[in-house]
């Protein structure tokens, strides 16, 4: 089985303390300008979806859709978690050239 590269990004992200998880700290990293990167789970609620759509347009913040609660939840090492914000430029990067690879092969 292979590894999911995003997932381990998120998992050096978070062990390098740049990375905001939980709805509030997301919200509030967000709207401090210090997000590079939103990721929802796919499987949040459609009000959390359309919450962090509408603040991420508006405070111009890429977005993405991701995964599952607990699959982003495990990748931080922690329970389920719907929504997460990546504070670092590298890693926000690299997440998302491993997203549009993916898009390019499907």
């Amino acid at each position: 089985m292979q590894r999911d590269k995003v997932l381990s990004l998120i998992g050096l992200a978070m062990k390098a303390g740049k990375c905001a998880s939980g709805e509030y700290m997301t919200e509030s990293e967000t709207k401090s300008g210090k997000a590079h990167l939103v990721i929802v789970a796919a499987d949040a609620s459609e009000n959390t979806k359309k919450k962090f759509r509408d603040m991420c347009k508006f405070y111009q913040v890429p977005i993405c859709f991701y995964g599952d609660k607990d699959t982003l939840g495990h990748a931080m090492g922690k329970e389920f978690r719907a929504s997460l914000a990546i504070l670092d430029e590298g890693f926000a990067a690299g997440i998302q050239k491993e997203l549009k690879n993916r898009e390019s092969i499907a």
